[in-house]
């Protein structure tokens, strides 16, 4: 392995999680494609015959990419528990969870609980809160503790 290059979530609607992903978040919106077919399947294992896709960028740099296969939802979905098998999140760093939270519920995600500060260890202080969308991604806010 020589680096991360970006996370990838399946989407139910493209355009809703551009939207999301740049206003309430602050990532660019960098490019859209389209593609499909063997291509595809061969990749992915996913027997779809489309999937659009949007980059979207973080001001670090860090990449997500947004897919919405056409056969949607026909495919399943993540578990709605983050303690489940296989129950994945990304975690983002902010400059304060309150505002983070507001933002992201403005537009129509949920917060999964209040947030609450890292009780020891290196992270001592930190303030995290998960929260979840339509389509059942997580993202963890972290609010690293005052200097």
């Amino acid at each position: 392995m020589i680096a991360v290059d970006h996370t990838g979530f399946a989407v139910s609607s493209l355009d809703e999680s551009i939207r999301f992903w740049t206003q309430a978040l602050g990532f660019t919106l960098q490019r859209q494609s389209e593609m499909g077919g063997e291509f595809l399947r061969q990749v992915t294992g996913v027997d779809d015959p489309r999937v659009r896709t949007a980059i979207v960028e973080a001001p670090d740099g860090f990449v997500i990419e947004l897919l919405q296969y056409s056969g949607g939802r026909e495919h399943g979905a993540v578990p709605e528990s983050a303690g489940a098998i296989g129950a994945a999140h990304l975690a983002l760093a902010v400059k304060d969870i309150h505002i983070a939270i507001e933002r992201v519920e403005a537009a129509g995600w949920k917060a999964k609980g209040g947030p609450q500060p890292i009780p020891g260890g290196p992270r001592k202080g930190t303030l995290v809160a998960y929260v979840a969308g339509p389509d059942r991604i997580t993202i963890e806010f972290m609010q690293p503790p005052a200097e």
